[in-house]
């Protein structure tokens, strides 16, 4: 397989949802590092309430997906007049790309976000489409804070049911030497799915992990080659696989 300079001979396997997957492979693509897209769960738009978007000070996104979920049920235009708060920078790009004008990024992880919206000081509560399953309550978080928030489930991240056979099969027999995970659900879900993976084979994958929370499961299921991002973001995932492809090349 080709690689990064030249010399990296094994695959990364994206696990990240479409179509960010895509988007990351055509990164590393662009970094000399071939790259394989697997996604462990696909979004699914749920039909549940809105709230009207009267009275609201801002809109948060703590993903993408949350700005998506409202355009596929048409709702973007309703909410578009309100200034909005994203957990990152490809969030942020999202937001901007569905047309909203006035869009703050955190330019980190949920903890960096509720700090952001606690020193802007809003006026009112804030409007939040979220996903079925959140690792962090915002309302919770920002509640100490005096901003309430108005929160709808738009879409569910549903786990499958397999990996592609080509992928798990680059798993067992080395052709895939590294894998890019992004989330701590998306970590529970791969371990998982590679069960077939015994613990040789474990040890020897690279895990390249956002967090430590993501990598927590990884070392709960046997996977101990790990290496974390400096930044939770795409950026900081990209920067960790050159550094590692760098890595495989030797001196």
């Amino acid at each position: 397989m080709a690689g990064a300079m030249g010399c990296y001979m094994t695959a990364m396997l994206v696990t990240r949802p479409e179509p960010d997957a895509q988007s990351s492979v055509l990164k590393l693509s662009a970094l000399g590092i071939e790259a394989v897209a697997a996604p462990v769960m696909v979004r699914q738009t749920l039909d549940s309430s809105v709230p009207p978007p009267e009275g609201f000070a801002a809109m948060v996104l703590t993903s993408a997906n949350g700005v998506r979920s409202l355009a596929d049920r048409g709702l973007v235009e309703q909410y578009r007049h309100l200034p909005v708060f994203a957990v990152g920078d490809r969030t942020a790009f999202e937001a901007r790309e569905h047309g909203f004008a006035e869009v703050t990024s955190a330019e980190g992880a949920f903890a960096d976000l509720v700090n952001l919206i606690a020193r802007a000081r809003l006026s009112g509560p804030v409007f939040y489409p979220a996903g079925k399953h959140q690792s962090g309550d915002l309302g919770k978080a920002l509640a100490p804070f005096g901003v309430m928030v108005a929160t709808a489930r738009l879409y569910e991240m549903v786990a499958l049911d397999s990996l592609p056979e080509e992928a798990l099969t680059g798993l067992v027999d080395g052709s895939i030497g590294a894998v890019l995970v992004y989330s701590r659900r998306t970590a529970e879900i791969f371990a998982r799915l590679a069960g077939r993976l015994d613990r040789g084979r474990r040890s020897a994958i690279a895990m390249l992990a956002m967090s430590e929370a993501v990598a927590e499961p990884l070392l709960e299921n046997h996977f101990n080659r790990i290496s974390l991002a400096d930044r939770p973001d795409e950026d900081g995932m990209m920067t960790l696989a050159l550094a590692f492809a760098r890595e495989q090349t030797g001196p």
